[in-house]
């Protein structure tokens, strides 16, 4: 099944996008500056991941956990 069809894989898909563009964004800013077009999209989930820090770290381990589980 897709993860576009399955929300708990689509879950799992853009909480691994904002975490790997957040992690990007910090160790090479040059790849995310531009803000719009295509990488707009994943500048955009960087600074997400930026801000929302600790929700999305508590939705990261609520997914492993339920990964592992479930």
């Amino acid at each position: 099944m897709s993860a576009l069809f399955n929300f708990h894989s689509f879950l799992t898909v853009v909480l691994l996008v904002i975490c790997t563009c957040t992690y990007l964004k910090m160790h090479f800013p040059a790849i995310l500056e531009q803000k719009t077009g295509f990488r707009g999209f994943f500048w955009k989930a960087a600074r997400i991941g930026e801000r929302l820090s600790p929700w999305v770290s508590v939705g990261c381990f609520m997914m492993g956990v339920s990964i592992i589980f479930f």
